[in-house]
């Protein structure tokens, strides 16, 4: 079996070097792979350094998934990217829309997760690490839709 890929920790951009690791891909595949999905565009900054958000470091394990272990091609990896893609826009709430119908009371993130803002390290009764960083980056996802900048 397969071994498995580790978290993507709670950071806003990636090298290409942590990607590959994240994603068990060299970088020059990377490079290659960025060619072939059009929607796989990482900014580059000086020096045409590539910086990957979360959401492309995603992006990349999907697309791995099709390729080496569900034996896609790179044409048919990239006619299901498009499925899938047009598929989550389709089914996608708008951005605005996002916290309709959800109440979202003050004072209550004791009772739904046991971290504080500044607290990364709390103990989460148990849980492993793997759900303590995923409890860690819904509730920056909650801080960040609540108190945009």
């Amino acid at each position: 079996m397969e071994k498995s890929l580790p978290p993507i920790p709670v950071k806003r951009y990636f090298t290409i070097g942590e990607v590959g690791d994240l994603c068990g891909v060299k970088p020059h595949v990377l490079r290659y792979w960025e060619q072939e999905f059009t929607q796989l565009r990482p900014m580059k900054r000086r020096g045409n350094r590539r910086y990957y958000q979360h959401h492309e470091v995603l992006m990349i394990r999907r697309i791995r998934d099709l390729l080496y272990d569900q034996g896609f091609t790179i044409s048919g990896a990239r006619n299901k990217m498009q499925e899938i893609l047009q598929s989550e826009r389709n089914h996608k709430p708008a951005f605005p829309n996002l916290l309709e119908g959800v109440e979202v009371t003050e004072g209550s993130d004791s009772d739904f997760l046991s971290l504080e803002a500044g607290d990364a390290k709390a103990p989460l009764d148990g849980l492993d690490d793997r759900w303590q960083m995923i409890e860690r980056e819904l509730f920056e996802i909650r801080n960040l839709l609540l108190h945009p900048s």
